[in-house]
């Protein structure tokens, strides 16, 4: 079983890779979409939005990049979102944050690739989590419908594509 670790904090990070004995696939689906819009950014909401979606992620892959080497089935999964690819301006620190963890996708995936480590990204649109229900339910209709299904998916459905 994993305890609980703080995926902002690279001693917690470091030691639960360590404390594992094997490691063959890191999956980053940690996120905060704190809505702020574009002229009203604190410094706080910034850090928290960038150490949650890409500073997190990052030194996650760097503490568990030792055992993936050594792992025959090495894989990382970045969790993007579709918001990545798209303009909304009170999620735009969301979205920044998102779109490079896939400029980093792409260049772990060309970094790694000789080590026998797959690196690829899902981009989701609005899936049933509890990020999206912390939203009102207009929000989360709104969100629901920018989907070209006109639906949220539920979370077994990114099992497959991962």
């Amino acid at each position: 079983m994993v305890n609980a670790f703080h995926l902002t904090k690279e001693d917690e990070v470091l030691s639960l890779v360590n404390a594992m004995p094997q490691v063959d696939i890191v999956v980053n689906n940690a996120a905060t979409g704190l809505t702020m819009p574009i002229g009203q950014f604190t410094p706080e909401a910034w850090d928290k939005q960038f150490e949650v979606n890409l500073r997190g992620p990052i030194f996650l892959i760097q503490a568990a990049l030792p055992h993936l080497e050594r792992s025959a089935h090495a894989s990382i999964i970045n969790v993007i979102s579709a918001g990545a690819f798209l303009a909304s301006s009170n999620v735009a620190m969301y979205a920044s944050a998102k779109a490079a963890l896939m400029s980093f996708t792409r260049s772990m995936g060309a970094g790694l690739a000789p080590k026998n480590i797959r690196v690829n990204a899902l981009a989701p649109g609005t899936v049933d989590t509890d990020m999206v229900r912390a939203n009102s339910p207009e929000a989360q209709a709104a969100m629901a419908a920018a989907s070209p299904m006109k639906r949220a998916a539920h979370p077994d459905e990114m099992v497959g594509p991962a």
